[in-house]
């Protein structure tokens, strides 16, 4: 067994373990995520191109070349609503994208998991193991989904109506109030995600579903440790996204060679994030572990 998975990791550890875990594995992590998320970035890049879009550059309507560029974001943002057939080939890579992210983040942890025990594997038998917890994976993440949808939208509507009714008293108060309960059910919405997070690598390695218990009890006493990981993965992700969508966007405008290369970098950060999604899962899974121990053996003396 690999000896950095066997003790529990300091927040540090646990960012250092998931970078070097990316550096050491990248092009098997880089190519399951590949395998399952490139046919549905190729389909993007099709319709993109039959709807009339550049593929090295597009320019819009304006006399100086940066003006051009930014008139190609807006005149191509919606490249397709004349064409129905279109439209629904959008959806469908969009339902696509539903179905086969979630099993390739399956199959990046399936590998690390051998990893951490030493066990061979390819990039084939853990796309294999991934597929068949693919109806488990399914309706959890849909659970989940909706979860997430009514922790949303509930506050969004407390918010307007605590800010509308404030804003009659005075619209200081309104404003004052609005922003009050806004970081307030921030703050409540993240931790219970958080705490309910881990859902997905209960389902897929412990084969537990929907996994929320397990995930509720793995997370005690580590929530904020770990809402603060995901925070920084978040501002690394959208760094590195932002940078090359600005850097690569001044040159070729909305084309379908920037979506390329955005989609590229978008499997690269999307395998940071799992790594580092299954460093913290397998993490708590020794705390928790170590922790039952512990409560058996005081069982025992007693």
């Amino acid at each position: 067994m690999d000896t950095k998975f066997n003790k529990p990791k300091t927040f540090g550890e646990i960012l250092d373990h998931t970078f070097s875990l990316s550096k050491n594995r990248f092009k098997d992590f880089f190519l399951i995520l590949l395998i399952l998320m490139g046919p549905i970035y190729l389909l993007q890049a099709l319709i993109q191109l039959l709807s009339g879009v550049s593929f090295f550059r597009e320019l819009g309507s304006g006399e100086m070349w940066f003006e051009q560029i930014l008139m190609s974001f807006d005149e191509t943002a919606i490249p397709l609503d004349s064409s129905i057939g279109a439209d629904i080939a959008l959806i469908l890579t969009g339902l696509f994208g539903i179905i086969l992210f979630p099993v390739a983040e399956a199959a990046v942890l399936f590998a690390i998991n051998h990893i951490r025990k030493n066990e061979e594997y390819t990039v084939g038998s853990v796309i294999k193991e991934a597929f068949s917890r693919f109806w488990p994976i399914f309706w959890s993440t849909i659970l989940f989904g909706l979860i997430t949808f009514g922790l949303i939208i509930v506050p969004i509507l407390m918010i307007s109506l605590t800010g509308v009714f404030g804003a009659i008293i005075h619209p200081a108060i309104g404003i004052i109030l609005a922003i009050l309960l806004f970081l307030g059910f921030a703050v409540g919405i993240g931790y219970l995600l958080t705490r309910w997070s881990f859902y997905f690598g209960s389902v897929v390695l412990d084969r537990e579903s929907p996994g929320l218990s397990r995930s509720w009890s793995l997370t005690k006493k580590r929530t904020w440790l770990l809402m603060g990981l995901y925070i920084i993965f978040y501002i690394i992700i959208a760094t590195i996204s932002s940078a090359i969508e600005l850097t690569f966007g001044i040159f070729l405008g909305n084309s379908v060679l920037l979506s390329i290369i955005v989609n590229l970098a978008t499997i690269v950060t999307t395998m940071l994030f799992t790594v580092g999604y299954a460093v913290m899962y397998l993490d708590l899974k020794t705390r928790h572990d170590a922790d039952d121990i512990k409560d058996m053996i005081e069982d025992y003396k007693s």
